[in-house]
């Protein structure tokens, strides 16, 4: 323990390596299923205990029609290459980034560190090995002394690209919302055509009507179901995203001014929400040593 102490005395200079945050891929979002099997239960639940089966709304016929003229109405509508952006996006419904705010922040607070120490030179190779995409671009912005002017207009650029081209995504979603109940209806007048040609057989009219109504079902049910609520959790999640973005910004921004690592934590802090109860060990230690140094009210 001696030797390690001078060690660190002989070279008080040395930077602390900076933590990176570990990928941590994608996990499965909870609310996405949850919400789906609670609304399917739910429907289905209230159709059987009306005297209802499974068997009255399975009907392909009526999933075909309002899923095609549904898709066929939104590649209309929409460019092909914001159609198959958005249909990546769909896998962000289902699945959320693992990586937390709270591991950038500490990420950032290591960069800082070193380059307080030994300069913002000194993170040539830390920047050219970040994790993230846009913390690697800023960070090497940094390192080549672009102007800091020049470095926050380039980042936010790139920031209202990525929003503006995450929106366009968003509103094939919106669009397929909007016209899945209307090819619903579409397809219950079909089914009624159809109906009209046998109004000879009683029987078979009512069975027929029926039937006709379920793809208004699937086409309603498909745009509260799926395709709204797809838009909106890929809306949260850009937001999520352009919040992150934000954090970086403001942290490699602090870097190249040279603020001290404790100020700029301060700074990101407010973007991770930090749980009010757990207090950094700076912030512990320091009250720990003024209730120490504090005499009781008795005794003075």
């Amino acid at each position: 323990m001696a030797d390690k102490e001078k060690e660190k005395e002989k070279d008080p200079g040395q930077p602390e390596k900076a933590k990176k945050a570990k990928p941590g891929g994608r996990r499965p979002d909870v609310a996405t299923f949850a919400g789906l099997l609670l609304a399917t239960t739910g429907i289905l639940g209230g159709l059987i205990l009306e005297g209802g089966s499974l068997k009255d709304i399975g009907q392909v016929t009526a999933a075909i029609i309002v899923l095609g003229g549904t898709f066929g109405a939104v590649l209309v509508s929409c460019p092909m290459k914001v159609v198959m952006g958005a249909m990546k996006k769909l896998a962000s419904v289902f699945f959320e980034k693992g990586s937390s705010l709270d591991a950038i922040v500490d990420e950032i607070i290591g960069y800082a560190t070193s380059a307080r120490k030994n300069g913002i030179v000194s993170l040539e190779k830390e920047a050219a090995a970040a994790q993230d995409p846009f913390l690697r671009k800023a960070l090497n912005l940094a390192v080549d002394g672009t102007d800091l002017h020049e470095l926050r207009k380039m980042m936010e650029l790139e920031m209202a690209v990525e929003e503006h081209r995450t929106e366009s995504e968003v509103k094939v979603f919106e669009a397929a919302g909007g016209y899945s109940p209307t090819i619903g209806i579409i397809g219950a007048v079909l089914g009624l055509i159809q109906v009209m040609k046998n109004l000879s057989n009683i029987d078979a009219v009512g069975h027929g009507i029926a039937v006709a109504f379920v793809a208004t079902v699937y086409g309603v049910a498909f745009a509260n179901i799926v395709f709204l609520p797809a838009a909106s959790k890929i809306k949260a999640r850009a937001q999520e995203e352009m919040q992150m973005r934000e954090l970086v910004l403001e942290g490699v921004v602090g870097i190249v001014e040279g603020l001290n690592p404790k100020l700029i934590r301060s700074k990101l802090e407010a973007y991770a929400r930090p749980d009010p109860k757990s207090a950094p060990p700076a912030v512990e230690e320091e009250k720990k040593g003024k209730g120490k140094g504090k005499k009781p009210a008795q005794e003075a």
